[in-house]
C-alpha cells in the first residue's frame, strides 16, 4: 500500500477515535489535534504489520495514550496556560451535557478506563493490555469512576437498585 493510500486509510478508520481518547487525557482540542498528527506520523514512518483489525486498532490506542501521557508530563505542558484562560473573547457555551462533563472530570487513570470500556466498547482484559495495567487495577479504576460518577451525579445507591 502507498503512503497516500495508508494515510487516507488510517485517518478514515482510526481518526476520531484518536481524537476522542486523546481528547479524554488532554481536554483539548488542539493538544488532541496534535496527538492526531504526531500518531498518523509514527505510523506513516515505521513500517509495522498487524495480525488482525483487533490488533492493530489496540496497537493504535496503546500509541495514543502514550503520546498523551509524554505531553502531560512534558515541562511545557505544566508551564504554559490554555487560550481559554487567557482570551479576552468569550466563548460560546457548550451544551449542557452532566455526564459527558462528569466523565472529563474524572482523574486521567478513571477517565481513560471509562473511555475505553464504555465509548470503545473494550472488554477489562483488553484494557489492561492497551493501558499496560493488571485486569484487576481495570475492575479497580471502574468501579471506583463509578463511584465517582454517582457521587458527582447526585445519584445514590438505593436508586441504582431499583433501576
Amino acid at each position: 500500500m502507498d503512503d497516500i493510500r495508508q494515510a487516507e486509510y488510517l485517518a478514515k478508520k482510526y481518526a476520531n477515535t484518536i481524537l476522542r481518547l486523546s481528547y479524554t487525557y488532554l481536554k483539548n482540542t488542539h493538544d488532541a489535534q496534535d496527538v492526531c498528527q504526531t500518531v498518523f506520523l509514527k505510523l506513516l514512518t515505521t513500517s509495522l504489520t498487524f495480525e488482525n483489525e483487533a490488533h492493530e486498532k489496540a496497537y493504535i490506542l496503546r500509541m495514543t495514550a502514550n503520546v498523551c501521557k509524554n505531553i502531560l508530563r512534558s515541562p511545557w505542558h505544566s508551564r504554559t496556560c490554555s487560550l481559554d484562560v487567557c482570551a479576552d473573547i468569550p466563548v460560546p457555551e457548550p451544551p449542557d451535557n452532566a455526564v459527558l462533563a462528569a466523565v472529563n472530570a474524572l482523574p486521567a487513570r478513571y477517565r481513560s478506563v471509562v473511555y475505553l470500556h464504555y465509548y470503545e466498547g473494550y472488554q477489562a482484559d483488553e484494557i489492561a493490555e492497551i493501558l499496560d495495567i493488571s485486569t484487576s487495577a481495570v475492575y479497580t479504576r471502574l468501579n471506583r469512576a463509578r463511584a465517582k460518577l454517582k457521587k458527582m451525579l447526585g445519584g445514590s445507591e438505593h436508586e441504582a437498585l431499583h433501576e
